[in-house]
């Protein structure tokens, strides 16, 4: 069993690192001029929602988004909340509670927000605090991180707490979904970091994929 997970670990070692050699072309701040900068919050399961009737506190509520992406408010069942913005949300509310509620005035507000998946930025490979495994002389850890407007390249090494020890950071690609299709492109986090190049401090985008290998000595 142990030889398996070994195996295993080896394999992924090997995909990430020949996924880093296929010289993908360059990220470069060039390309954050074509960004669009309409990004706005979609509510995803596990966000926390504080809902504000006008006139009505005894139905403001706070409400917890379930994993199938539903809330349950005071007289108001299995609403879908998950892929709404705040401002849907509040239209549908509205709907709802027009039931009871003589022209309902809902304001909505996100707390403790993670987002739906499709605009979290997720990372693999080599990040700090990752733990060695047997046989292998890195393990690779995965994080997400919920997508803050202008966020860079620099701001989500910050939030990931730096790279792994056996880090290529100049091998490092970004997976980004451009016009419904994956593209990769290389990018510089060793020259970012190590050299503070702050040319190499690219915009990250909603849903971006990152990856970091392990360098090869």
């Amino acid at each position: 069993m142990r030889t398996v997970k070994v195996i295993k670990k080896v394999i992924l070692l090997l995909v990430v690192a020949i996924i880093s050699s296929c010289g993908y072309p360059q990220l470069t701040q060039e390309d954050d001029s074509i960004i669009s900068s309409d990004y706005t919050y979609i509510i995803g399961p596990g966000d926390s929602v504080s809902i504000f009737v006008w006139g009505n506190p005894d139905i403001s509520t706070t409400a917890h988004v379930r994993p199938d992406g539903k809330i349950t408010i005071p007289l108001a069942e299995d609403l879908l909340a998950s892929g709404k913005t705040p401002s849907q949300l509040a239209r549908v509310m509205e709907k709802a509670l027009s039931k009871y509620v003589r022209d309902p005035q809902v304001v909505i507000m996100v707390s403790g927000g993670q987002g739906v998946y499709s605009q979290q930025v997720r990372v693999i490979g080599q990040l700090s605090g990752g733990n060695s495994g047997a046989g292998v002389s890195a393990h690779y850890s995965a994080k997400a991180f919920p997508y803050k407007k202008d966020m860079t390249l620099l701001d989500l090494i910050i939030q990931i707490g730096g790279l792994g020890q056996f880090a290529d950071g100049n091998g490092a690609s970004i997976i980004r979904n451009i016009d419904g299709e994956p593209q990769h492109f290389g990018i510089r986090i060793d020259d970012l970091v190590d050299n503070a190049d702050l040319s190499a401090n690219v915009k990250i985008l909603p849903g971006d994929i990152l990856i970091i290998p392990q360098a090869f000595f």
